[in-house]
């Protein structure tokens, strides 16, 4: 039996043992017992998997990984990915639990084998981008040429295979969800391989790779996923998606945040903008005075009352739901996987009656929650709060049909509605294309990209051209232009921004070259949006951590400069600092640096990390000036202070990077540094402060 052989083997027994798992054992000892006995026989079939090929690069560990010198002695999970694909990204919570119950030390090391679907995805920087923004932490592997996939016969994303300490094959899952199988196996395992001394409690040479985000990342914005526009009385605002930031950014078209909404450390909380938490939110929306947000890691839809400045869970419970039809109301319907969003204004009997639609990526469908009581297609009812499914079977595929539960879609990323054509367009995302639902009856349509046979998921490129002869790659976002008649999309892994005019369905590429870097404009843009009387359209360029402005008549591509005047301290920060000092009321000038130290022997700052400052001045009060608002750990702060009199305050935001000898960890700081103006002080103040981390 070669290795192929095996790995399907192992395949049809796994969902074997798996169904019996499920619906004969009940007792642990006979679920372990009937685990180990698998794991015995193909242990004794002595097929051992080839080695890593030499000259892969290689993240989160110091050098290139052997199976058989850093991994001997360990039970190996090879997490077979994608980074684009939903299903991927749905086990790396599974992944990390795993990680959390059996540590490296214990005998178990996750890794991450990327094989690459889309050309885009086999550049390694691209790879380091998805590392850092899905924050993994295990070594990932870029296999390019896809050999150990092909050494093992692998033939679908994800695919999980359990090595043991000798290399031998010892177990297959394919698909999501296998938390509890995994746990089950690699317990078994340890257990068994640990009563014959063949289980390594060494380390490995760990160094995480979030340590090397770039310069741009150190900015405001990290890894913004999506952007829209609203008018309000004020003018023109934008709300962002600082999908890296776990947050919710509203700015004015300067650039200047007005209200800054949940935390850098994901969670799922209800409140205030302060103490609201989201994980990884993408999609937004609005309806009058609310943001709607599709929290995409917490499998929900928030929303953001601008009034009472108070966000609340409509839809979804926060754990990813397998459900392909929905009907339960709020926060009873589970999700998966939301990604974008759009208001669509139904017109029923004399009224209007605003519907939520839903691109919900981790079902491939799109789904809609009715905001009031309502009549949909065929004439159903719906009442207010109620969620279900509305377009798509859940079966992965690019299937144009008149009736919406029968056509197939490829995890939907980006959905714009137009209210005057009753329509709605949508990237689905791994078809490489942009399709069409016709609101009045729910009539999906292709647009333009991939190609008609439906189960084909891999006719990507970057041609121009009309409907079929088009060519995409991986499109997560589009919108409308009502003066232009046109649909302009996100084409994400061509770095690209291209419009579709619906009359010809000629779709052109109009800026981006290609090429993924801030040099050359786009780098994996995500999120689109426009401003039609003013002729803009605004881009979330996520790994460039940026949001770009192009002014369509004047043909100029800008970087929006996003300034937070005053922090809104995280409810649950990782550490506060607080310090007191005072100042002459005659004005003058404080000079701060900070000395960090650790707790811990072993942690200490990584000097080839960027250790970073930002730094806010005082809330309502002119002349305060600061020479640089944000630079390195080992510069100090150097602030001007007018004439006044009374207690200030400023608050600096430290983001570090400490290691240990095996691993890296990111830390953020909030120092509240209170000032006295008063008689008799010093008019220029120099302070070093020390910072002792735990």
């Amino acid at each position: 039996m070669d290795m192929r052989d095996m790995v399907e083997e192992l395949t049809e027994i796994g969902i074997e043992i798996r169904r019996r798992l499920e619906l004969s054992l009940n007792d642990k000892r006979e679920k372990e017992e009937l685990v180990l006995a698998h794991i015995k026989a193909f242990l004794n079939k002595g097929l051992r998997i080839a080695d890593f090929q030499t000259g892969l690069e290689w993240f989160n560990v110091k050098e290139a990984l052997s199976v058989y010198r850093h991994l001997s002695g360990k039970i190996i999970i090879l997490d077979f990915f994608t980074y684009c694909c939903i299903n991927c990204m749905h086990i790396l919570p599974d992944l990390e639990a795993l990680e959390k119950q059996f540590s490296i030390t214990d005998g178990l090391v996750v890794v991450g084998v990327h094989s690459a679907k889309f050309s885009n995805e086999r550049d390694s920087k691209k790879l380091l981008s998805a590392v850092q923004r899905y924050n993994i932490k295990h070594p990932v592997v870029n296999d390019p040429t896809l050999s150990t996939w092909r050494e093992l016969g692998i033939s679908c994303w994800p695919t999980l295979a359990m090595i043991g300490p000798t290399g031998e094959l010892l177990a297959v899952f394919v698909g999501e969800g296998h938390r509890n199988e995994l746990i089950l196996y690699v317990d078994v395992a340890l257990t068994y391989f640990k009563s014959l001394g063949k289980i390594s409690k060494s380390d490995i040479p760990l160094q995480l790779a979030r340590h090397l985000l770039p310069a741009t990342a150190n900015g405001i914005l990290l890894f913004p996923g999506k952007v829209e526009v609203f008018q309000n009385e004020q003018g023109e605002w934008l709300v962002v998606a600082d999908t890296g930031n776990n947050r919710i950014l509203v700015i004015d078209t300067t650039g200047n945040v007005q209200h800054v909404i949940g935390g850098c450390n994901p969670g799922f909380k209800d409140g205030n903008f302060k103490n609201a938490k989201f994980n990884a939110p993408h999609g937004v929306c609005i309806l009058d005075t609310s943001i709607y947000v599709a929290d995409n890691e917490n499998h929900a839809i928030r929303k953001i009352d601008l009034v009472k400045k108070t966000v609340t869970t409509v839809a979804g419970t926060g754990v990813q739901g397998h459900d392909y039809v929905g009907g339960k109301v709020g926060k009873d319907q589970a999700l998966s996987s939301p990604w974008d969003l759009a208001i669509y204004r139904h017109k029923y009997e004399k009224s209007t009656v605003p519907v939520l639609l839903i691109a919900v990526a981790g079902t491939h469908q799109i789904w809609a929650l009715f905001l009031e009581d309502t009549t949909w297609w065929k004439n159903r009812e719906y009442k207010a709060g109620v969620c279900v499914a509305i377009v798509g079977s859940g079966r992965e595929e690019n299937r144009n049909n008149s009736y919406p539960h029968a056509a197939g879609l490829a995890q939907p990323s980006g959905l714009t509605v137009v209210q005057e054509k009753k329509v709605a367009f949508f990237a689905d995302s791994e078809s490489s294309a942009i399709r069409c639902i016709d609101l009045q009856n729910g009539r999906v349509s292709a647009v333009c990209g991939a190609n008609r046979n439906p189960a084909d998921l891999h006719d990507y490129g970057d041609s121009d051209g009309a409907q079929y002869a088009a060519k995409l790659q991986h499109p997560l976002g589009v919108t409308w232009h009502s003066k232009e008649n046109a649909v302009y999309v996100a084409d994400t892994y061509n770095h690209k921004i291209k419009r579709i005019d619906v009359t010809t369905g000629f779709c052109k590429t109009m800026y981006g070259n290609g090429k993924p870097d801030e040099k050359f404009l786009f780098d994996e843009p995500s999120g689109i949006a426009i401003s039609s009387e003013r002729d803009l359209l605004y881009v979330a360029d996520t790994n460039n951590h940026a949001v770009k402005v192009i002014d369509i008549k004047k043909e100029t591509i800008t970087t929006l400069l996003v300034k937070i005047s005053t922090i809104e301290v995280d409810s649950s920060p990782e550490t506060i600092y607080t310090f007191d000092t005072a100042i002459c009321e005659k004005g003058g000038e404080l000079n701060i640096l900070f000395d960090v130290t650790f707790s811990e022997r072993d942690l200490k700052l990584n000097s080839e990390a960027p250790q970073k400052w930002i730094v806010n001045l005082p809330k309502n009060s002119s002349g305060w000036t600061a020479v640089a608002q944000k630079g390195e750990l080992s510069n100090p702060i150097s602030i001007k202070v007018p004439e006044g009199n009374g207690s200030h305050e400023i608050q600096v935001t430290l983001d570090i990077v400490a290691c240990k000898t095996t691993e890296c960890l990111p830390k953020r700081l909030l120092v509240l540094y209170r000032i006295d103006q008063k008689a008799g002080a010093s008019n220029v103040v120099t302070e070093k402060k020390q910072l002792i981390v735990k």
